[in-house]
């Protein structure tokens, strides 16, 4: 499947550079000293390589269990009207991802739900987390759902 999700025309505002890299760090730190745990929520850290610089980028999300046993991450930039920059570093490099969780790095295939597959993500996502619901209503982008599978 694609990674083919394009901007939208309005949003909530987006933290970028110096103040992002400096929440990012922080919250990275908390993943390490909780165990994946933050404000309640499952945590992890997603390891992108970036599209243009090729260097490994580290970013923390929030990430729900699917039906399957794997994970889903949603692209929400928390309704922003633009993806995160770690969405076109997975759709650059989908196979090359790894992700920090429970203490350990695990290699992982990133792949963009699309369809009946992602209406179902979708359902479980709000249900378990309203707040995603909520930044979808800020933008008029649809927020992409990304399935991260181990690789074996």
């Amino acid at each position: 499947m694609s990674f083919d999700t394009r901007a939208g025309t309005h949003g909530a505002r987006q933290l970028k550079g110096q103040p992002l890299r400096w929440m990012n760090s922080l919250v990275r730190q908390l993943i390490r000293r909780t165990g994946g745990k933050v404000g309640g929520f499952d945590m992890l850290v997603l390891r992108t390589i970036g599209r243009k610089s090729g260097a490994e980028r580290r970013t923390p999300l929030s990430w729900l269990p699917a039906a399957d046993g794997s994970r889903l991450i949603i692209a929400s930039a928390w309704g922003g009207s633009g993806n995160p920059d770690w969405y076109y570093n997975l759709a650059a490099n989908p196979d090359r991802v790894r992700i920090d969780i429970g203490g350990e790095t695990v290699d992982v295939r990133a792949e963009q739900l699309h369809g009946a597959a992602r209406d179902e993500a979708w359902r479980h996502i709000v249900a378990t987390a309203p707040r995603f619901a909520g930044y979808q209503q800020k933008t008029d982008r649809e927020l992409p759902i990304i399935r991260l599978a181990p690789r074996d």
